[in-house]
């Protein structure tokens, strides 16, 4: 088991120096940045500033390879590699989220193998932009979608993939980690089924990438994507991985500016693939920073020690609260399940209410329905919301302990001392 003790990664994050009176638990909605990566995006402006693809001139062939470097650097951080090893690095797109990559293939895929009739499967713990994009794409294609549904743990069952997954599935999509019970999907045996269908597989890494080592060729995945401000990068670039062939077949979703191979008065045919969906100007240097952020996240820390850092951390977490009489824990009382994310409720006070309070004592959490009402509408929680404690590797016992401080203040405010 980890030291929690102490943190000896705060010091890297310039807003956690400035603000040692805050306890930090909501980076399951943003990862905090570390310095190198702030001075990576400024490093961009500052010696690089130019548009990659568009110039011939130095600045702008910089700029060019260090983009080109970061995209290879995505790959390799996914698994994304040929035969042979090398990273796949044409086929990752750089988007603005995880919502606009899984938009991109709602959008710009789906239509190409949805028909009346076919069925897109999802999971009822999908986050919003994990379920809308698909609603609109059945809607669009006279398609059902049909949902996935697990145990109140939130496991995926064998026997409800087996009965929700048949021949008339053409994609499924998935969470690879759920942003509301923290556990981990079956991806592979989702992949599997769907694929024994003929379909194929989406998969939103947004919540596991900064917890664990994915891998889209053992996830078998057909489409994956992730955020860079959740893995400590900035906000505002987002990733699409997916196979090269379907990527080829799919049609832009954005057009204009970069995105072209030949335009005249009346046509235009596109660029190849990974330009071909990367319409206008990109945040360059966000990407760049973003490079910054996967180095330390991968070789600064190291994936084994998040992973077992984070573990610690939340297992400690979920102790401490499992001693309060009026605390109610969402999904599995294993504390091994919930990669990065403890959800829970105060009995009787409201999820805003405990928030806010908490905030006083300069605790930070979420509270709300963490863009997975279908979920919470199922799992029968009050208010359809829930709080919800969210660390990384670089919190410690402090943060726990403070949370823990907070909530019996909480308590006390609405039910007095005794």
């Amino acid at each position: 088991m980890a030291d929690i003790e102490k943190s000896p990664y705060k010091a890297d994050f310039p807003l956690l120096v400035g603000h040692p009176e805050l306890a930090f638990l909501d980076s399951a909605a943003t990862a905090q940045r570390p310095a190198c990566v702030l001075d990576a995006q400024v490093d961009f402006y500052r010696r690089m500033n130019a548009n990659p693809l568009r110039g011939l001139y130095s600045l702008s062939v910089m700029a060019t390879a260090e983009i080109s470097a970061v995209r290879k650097q995505v790959a390799e951080f996914i698994g994304a590699r040929d035969e042979n090893g090398r990273p796949l690095a044409d086929d990752v797109v750089f988007t603005r989220n995880t919502t606009e990559s899984l938009n991109l293939v709602a959008k710009s895929f789906a239509p190409t193998v949805l028909g009346p009739g076919d069925e897109v499967c999802v999971t009822v713990m999908e986050h919003h932009s994990d379920l809308i994009p698909w609603q609109q794409a059945c809607r669009a294609a006279g398609a059902t979608l049909v949902v996935m549904y697990p145990e109140k743990d939130g496991a995926l069952t064998e026997a409800e993939v087996a009965a929700k997954i048949g021949p008339k599935t053409r994609i499924a999509a998935c969470a690879h980690v759920s942003n509301v019970m923290g556990c981990e999907l079956p991806v592979r045996a989702i992949a599997d089924a769907v694929h024994a269908q003929g379909g194929y597989l989406v998969v939103d890494a947004a919540q596991s990438t900064p917890h664990l080592a994915v891998d889209v060729a053992e996830l078998c995945a057909d489409f994956l994507a992730f955020s860079a401000h959740k893995c400590l990068g900035p906000m505002g670039v987002g990733v699409l991985w997916g196979r090269h062939e379907l990527l080829a077949q799919m049609p832009p979703m954005l057009t204009g500016g970069e995105m072209i191979d030949s335009v005249s008065e009346q046509d235009a045919t596109w660029a190849p693939v990974p330009e071909k969906f990367e319409a206008g100007t990109q945040d360059a240097a966000g990407i760049f920073a973003t490079g910054a952020a996967l180095a330390y996240l991968t070789q600064t820390v190291g994936l084994d020690a998040v992973a077992a850092r984070e573990a610690a951390l939340v297992s400690y977490c979920m102790e401490k609260l499992s001693e309060l009489g009026f605390i109610d824990i969402i999904g599995s009382a294993d504390p091994a399940r919930h990669h990065g994310v403890v959800s829970f409720n105060v009995r009787g006070v409201h999820p805003h209410d405990v928030a806010s309070i908490l905030d006083m004592s300069g605790v930070c959490i979420r509270a709300g329905h963490h863009c997975a009402q279908p979920l919470l509408t199922w799992l029968g929680v009050e208010n359809l919301a829930c709080c919800r404690a969210s660390m990384a590797f670089y919190n410690d016992k402090s943060d726990i302990d403070r949370l823990v401080g907070g909530l019996n203040q909480v308590w006390q405010v609405f039910h007095g001392r005794d």
